[in-house]
């Protein structure tokens, strides 16, 4: 079973996948949803028999494979997971079946925002929307063999690869299948996301003749992009601080961060509900994955510079993203903003150096893709019965759909970190991790968790109660389907609240191997109180 190459075939199955439906008639719509969401079952089931194997005390990383790809240039298909990597993709094959199950006909919506209805002046625009079914969900299993990748790669390189490819379905899923603005959404996303990854291929091929040096200059004395390799390295600190930025750069922008975040309140907006929770719920992990991983093992001294920069910015995400979510008319903005938010405590675990703090980001990439993804369905659901985002145009929905308001009011909540729900875990986690070194960073950081109770009920509030208005009289609740897309999430946000401990023990030992690599140790208190900076971890 550990010789079977588990990663290339659970890539190469929603790629042959998303090729197959190119066999299937154009008119058999009903036909290609099937089969999508079978492949992503196929790809969902497999994920969960390859992590069944996963041993959390044995080697860092599991269920390798390496072959040469481009000798040449001393690059590798190598993929290989840890802890985090694993939790990560087990989260993207979870959402991907639930996103093709709630957004059944969203191919036909083409977003399903301010659009006008079927008729004289919808006539064209469903007709292209028709044409499109296969292209949206053969973008969807595209999108998921990528997300897959990025998380399984090894090798440096392939990982670039990667990272650029997931641009390509994302950009056509917002440009052809999203709001009246698509197309300005669109190439805003692509313009960012290549500027950053500009910036990361320029480091990623200098780290190439950095390690063909010898090993009395720091070198490896042989060109190699494997990450396992490179991490030994010795990187003079000038060009390791270069390094360092090349890639974070690119990181922050993925995440997205203050202030290169302003691209996705735009693709939020104009994007398909659905197709949004992989782009929030998954893609920006790649950003925060990437710091974890990278920034912090390839440059460590480089990352103990850049951490009060990266720890003042991190802290303005979180006051900065909550603000604005406070005052948008617009649900998905809303949302969007509120990752925004979630994401800079994500980053200050990260960098706040200790095992709670990073323990927490990495189990808030896991919750955030949860509850995030939660609350985007349902306001996906929403918008395809009221054809509008617009948080003006909803009240008093709990009247007609209680079991929509019941699932939008456990999402809220998940949000806003409510004790007994999964966010609660991890939010508490970095905080802590982060107060424990970073009184500063940690005290402002907790002003998010109220304005995050405000800008949640206030959409609560506004959405579901009140009087009843006229435009929701007659609004059917949930389907059988869209029960059946939402509820798993809903039960995973619950039982993760209770019981965390599983995920935890599988991402702790992949934090022990950063923390040794930066050579970081939890503070301890000593006898007096005070905080010895060499403790050792509790």
């Amino acid at each position: 079973m550990s010789d079977f190459p588990w990663l290339s075939v659970l890539i190469a199955l929603p790629l042959v996948g998303a090729v197959g439906l190119s066999a299937i008639p154009r008119e058999r719509e009903t036909l290609v949803k099937q089969f999508s969401l079978g492949v992503s079952l196929l790809v969902a089931a497999l994920t969960g028999v390859m992590a069944a194997g996963f041993e959390a005390g044995g080697p860092r990383f599991q269920f390798t494979e390496k072959y040469w790809w481009i000798k040449e240039f001393g690059v590798h298909w190598a993929l290989g997971v840890d802890g985090v990597a694993l939790v990560l993709i087990l989260l993207s094959v979870i959402l991907v079946p639930l996103v093709m199950l709630a957004s059944w006909g969203e191919a036909d919506r083409s977003g399903g925002v301010d659009v006008p209805p079927r008729g004289e002046a919808g006539r064209s625009h469903g007709g292209e929307a028709q044409r499109s079914v296969k292209t949206y969900f053969a973008l969807l299993l595209s999108l998921e063999a990528a997300m897959i990748g990025v998380f399984a790669a090894t090798d440096v390189f392939l990982f670039y690869v990667f990272f650029e490819a997931m641009l390509i379905p994302v950009y056509f899923i917002i440009g052809y299948f999203g709001g009246p603005q698509r197309s300005y959404a669109a190439v805003k996303f692509l313009l960012y996301s290549l500027f950053g990854g500009l910036l990361m291929l320029v480091a990623v091929i200098w780290l190439f003749p950095l390690s063909s040096r010898s090993v009395d200059e720091g070198g490896l004395g042989r060109g190699t992009f494997m990450f396992d390799e490179l991490s030994k390295m010795n990187i003079d600190p000038t060009t390791a601080k270069w390094l360092f930025l090349g890639f974070f750069v690119a990181f922050a922008i993925k995440a997205p961060m203050v202030p290169v975040h302003t691209w996705l309140p735009d693709a939020a907006q104009q994007s398909p509900p659905g197709a949004l929770v992989l782009i929030v719920g998954v893609l920006d992990k790649v950003g925060t994955y990437g710091m974890l991983r990278f920034c912090l093992e390839l440059f460590p001294g480089a990352a103990k510079w850049a951490t009060p920069v990266v720890l003042g910015f991190a802290v303005l995400s979180i006051i900065y993203g909550a603000i604005l979510a406070i005052g948008q008319v617009d649900m998905k903005r809303l949302i969007a903003y509120t990752s925004v938010s979630h994401f800079g405590f994500i980053v200050l675990g990260i960098f706040a150096m200790t095992s709670q703090g990073q323990s927490g980001a990495a189990l808030y990439m896991v919750n955030h893709g949860f509850s995030t993804g939660a609350l985007f369905l349902v306001v996906g659901f929403m918008i395809v019965r009221r054809r509008s985002a617009r948080i003006s145009d909803f009240g008093g929905v709990q009247k007609v759909a209680p079991v929509l308001a019941g699932m939008f009011l456990i999402a809220g909540l998940s949000a806003l970190s409510l004790p007994g729900l999964s966010t609660f875990v991890s939010e508490f986690l970095v905080i802590v991790g982060t107060f424990s070194r970073y009184e500063w960073a940690g005290a402002l950081a907790v002003s998010g968790v109220v304005l995050a109770a405000i800008y949640v009920l206030w959409m609560y509030q506004r959405t579901m109660g009140g009087p009843k208005a006229p435009a929701v009289e007659g609004m059917k609740d949930l389907s059988a389907r869209e029960k059946w897309a939402i509820a798993p999430i809903i039960a995973i946000i619950v039982a993760m609240g209770f019981f965390p401990q599983p995920v935890l023990h599988v991402i702790n030992p992949s934090v022990d191997h950063t923390l040794a690599r930066v050579g970081e140790h939890d503070p301890a208190p000593d006898i007096t109180g005070n905080v010895a900076e060499n403790g050792a971890r509790p």
